[in-house]
C-alpha cells in the first residue's frame, strides 16, 4: 500500500480514535515499507516517541536460575490488587500516572488468562520491580517480554536479570522457542549480555486528540474598554 491509498488508511485509523476521543499509537519498524511511511504518519499528525531496539533470544538458553539479592522474592501474580500495585510501581518509576495499566492487565488476564503471565519482585511487602510475558495466540514460537521497570533504589542488583530468567523459564515450559523485547537504551545492553540479538529498531508514532476549547466565561473572555 503506497501513496494516497496509504494516506487514506492512516486517516481512517486516526479518525476512528478521534471519534472515541482516544489517542492511538502506530508502531513502526525500521524495515517497514514503504520508505515514506513515517513521513506520511507525521503529515497526518502522528508524533514519534522514543526509538527502541528490537531484540530476540532463545528461551531455552535464557531460562537460567534467577539470582536475587537478599530480601527479594519473585511471585507470579493474578489478582486485581496486584495489578494495581504494579501500576503504582510504574507510576513511581516514570513519574507519570500509569493507573490505566492496572485495568489493562486485569482486562488481559480476564480475556485470555493463558495469554499473559505477570511476575512481581517484592521486598518487605512492596513491589520493587515487575514484568510480564505475553504469549502470542494461538500459541506459537514467540513470546514477548514487557515491563521490567525497577524502583531506582533497587537497580543494579540483578533484579531485572532475574525477571528475564524466570519469564524465560515460563516460556520454555510452554515450548516457546524465542523471546522478543522492545528495549530502551537502559535495557538493551543488559539483554545483549544475556544473549539477546538486536534485529531492528521500533518507534511508536502517537496521535493525540486535541483538547477541547473551554467554554468562554467572563473570567476567560478578553475585555475591550472604550476610551
Amino acid at each position: 500500500m503506497t501513496g494516497a491509498e496509504l494516506d487514506r488508511l492512516i486517516a481512517r485509523q486516526r479518525d476512528y480514535f478521534a471519534g472515541r476521543g482516544q489517542a492511538v499509537a502506530w508502531q513502526t519498524r525500521a524495515h517497514d515499507e514503504p520508505a515514506d511511511l513515517t513521513a506520511r504518519l507525521r503529515a497526518a499528525g502522528f508524533v514519534p516517541g522514543e526509538e527502541r531496539t528490537v531484540l530476540i533470544g532463545l528461551a531455552a538458553e535464557l531460562a537460567t536460575t534467577p539470582i536475587l539479592p537478599g530480601g527479594v522474592a519473585l511471585r507470579w501474580v493474578t489478582t486485581n490488587g496486584d495489578m494495581y500495585r504494579i501500576a503504582a510501581l510504574q507510576s513511581a518509576v516514570w513519574g507519570q500516572d500509569w493507573g490505566w495499566l492496572g485495568e489493562n492487565l486485569i482486562g488481559r488476564i480476564a480475556a485470555a488468562p493463558d495469554g499473559i503471565a505477570v511476575l512481581a519482585a517484592e521486598a518487605g511487602g512492596d513491589v520493587v520491580s515487575a514484568g510480564w510475558l505475553a504469549f502470542f495466540q494461538p500459541a506459537g514460537s514467540f513470546a514477548r517480554l514487557l515491563g521490567g521497570s525497577t524502583l531506582p533504589q533497587w537497580r543494579g542488583r540483578g533484579i531485572y536479570r532475574a525477571l528475564v530468567a524466570a519469564r524465560a523459564q515460563r516460556a520454555a515450559e510452554r515450548s516457546v522457542e524465542y523471546l522478543q523485547a522492545d528495549a530502551s537504551d537502559d535495557s538493551a545492553p543488559i539483554l545483549r549480555l544475556l544473549g539477546f540479538h538486536a534485529v531492528t529498531t521500533t518507534t511508536a508514532y502517537v496521535w493525540t486528540p486535541p483538547q477541547p476549547t473551554p467554554p468562554m466565561t467572563q473570567a476567560t473572555a478578553g475585555t475591550c474598554t472604550p476610551r
